[in-house]
């Protein structure tokens, strides 16, 4: 099965309004992608109560992963997300 392994970038991890465009993109992108912290429990990408319950705060890695036929895009797509600080990007769109 397709996966990536990514630390989050955001300095408030995956929580608010990282959170919220992490959920919004793997919702858009449309495929069916799970995301974990560890061996933990993997939750729906486009869940905002599932992606909040990781408590994945700033340099947690976790694994993002989908069996669907155009997943190698998605998980890039959504891989490339999370590295990036959107906490930073936010303070430099205001």
């Amino acid at each position: 099965m397709p996966a990536r392994t990514v630390a989050v970038a955001s300095a408030s991890g995956l929580h608010a309004r990282p959170a919220k465009l992490f959920v919004q993109e793997a919702a858009r992108l449309g495929v069916p992608v799970r995301i974990r912290v560890g061996d933990g429990k993997a939750v729906p990408a486009n869940s905002m109560l599932g992606v909040l319950s990781l408590g994945a705060v700033h340099g947690t890695e976790v694994t993002l992963e989908s069996d669907a036929p155009d997943a190698e895009k998605a998980l890039d797509a959504l891989a490339g997300l999370l590295s990036r600080d959107l906490d930073a990007e936010e303070a430099l769109d205001a």
